[in-house]
């Protein structure tokens, strides 16, 4: 667990939830607010078309470049929301699970959203993030 971010669970809410209810970070931290990661390769265009499992890992591996060009890490992340475009909750649990996976035991606070439609064309899905470090 990273030395900035404080992950805070309650006995007082429900435990169905994968993820801290709460987190915190020192004073001193340096706030990094991520733009949404999307899953775009380097050319620019939109990776793994209608593969929501996969648009959700490539979007994983766009935030951990951001974090690093941030100086930060996955483990410094104080909370994300995760945009994705349908309707349907199978396609947002499909994208949530990967996600989820990639924070491994760092279970950041986090919201789950369907939405109409992304910038992309073929985007389905984008992960918001802010971080904190301490330099």
């Amino acid at each position: 667990m990273s030395h900035n971010v404080v992950l805070i669970h309650s006995a007082e809410l429900s435990d169905v939830a994968q993820y801290a209810y709460a987190a915190t970070a020192p004073a001193e931290a340096r706030l990094i607010f991520l733009a949404g990661a999307c899953p775009l390769n380097l050319d620019g265009s939109t990776a793994a078309v209608g593969d929501y499992s996969a648009q959700a890992g490539k979007a994983m591996e766009n935030l951990v470049l951001a974090l690093k060009a941030a100086g930060a890490q996955l483990e410094d992340v104080l909370s994300t929301r995760v945009l994705v475009a349908s309707s349907n909750r199978s396609d947002l649990v499909e994208a949530w699970a990967v996600v989820r996976a990639a924070f491994g035991t760092h279970d950041v606070p986090s919201a789950l959203l369907g939405v109409t439609v992304l910038g992309y064309p073929d985007q389905l899905v984008e992960i918001e993030a802010v971080a904190a470090v301490i330099d």
